[in-house]
């Protein structure tokens, strides 16, 4: 069962149709779930509110093993805080989300990605290829940076350290490309 977490924002259900997940919060159903998709729409601190209650078990899932994928702010939301607010984030990555600075905010539109590393999430989709992206907040390059886009500087547009993938762009609202992304995952074992 794959768990897409609830936090009350974000396009669950377009993610849903195309993953035939459980949309949920509950801390007993994320505790039986084979793979986690946490997709984000909203403030760093809201959301770090948000999720105290669950906490808990995304932590034991994701240290586990199990596939995980952070969308937007669910990606952000792996690294330990944000300049968006005091919230903390799980802190399962090391580093801090970054505010854009001298370009227009929120970044929002189409934009490519520049794959950096190979990623299974990314089998069958070619190099610099165009993704949906609304967020103001964003994650240097760093060494987990398997994707990049620019946008007044260059960020980590995707993530991945072993069963763990994030990716900046919305895949729900990025037509055949971000539909491949999120097959690719479902099937990840």
């Amino acid at each position: 069962m794959i768990a897409i977490i609830d936090i009350n924002t974000g396009n669950l259900s377009n993610i849903n149709r195309v993953v035939g997940g459980t949309i949920t919060s509950n801390p007993y159903e994320i505790a039986k779930a084979e793979k986690i998709i946490f997709p984000g729409v909203g403030s760093f601190q809201y959301v770090s509110n948000i999720i105290e209650p669950i906490k808990g078990v995304l932590m034991d899932k994701i240290k586990s093993g199990i596939p995980y994928l952070g969308i937007c702010l669910g990606l952000e939301m792996l690294f330990q805080d944000s300049e968006e607010g005091s919230g903390k984030g799980l802190g399962i990555l090391k580093g801090r989300v970054k505010k854009f600075k001298g370009v227009k905010t929120p970044h929002m539109g189409w934009n490519t990605v520049s794959l950096k590393a190979p990623s299974l999430i990314m089998n069958g989709i070619p190099d610099n290829s165009f993704f949906y992206f609304m967020h103001s907040y964003y994650v240097p390059e760093n060494e987990f940076t398997i994707m990049e886009t620019e946008y007044g500087n260059r960020f980590s547009s995707g993530i991945g350290e072993g069963n763990i993938y994030g990716v900046q762009f919305h895949p729900e609202k990025s037509g055949e490309n971000g539909v491949r992304v999120l097959k690719n995952f479902g099937g990840l074992k």
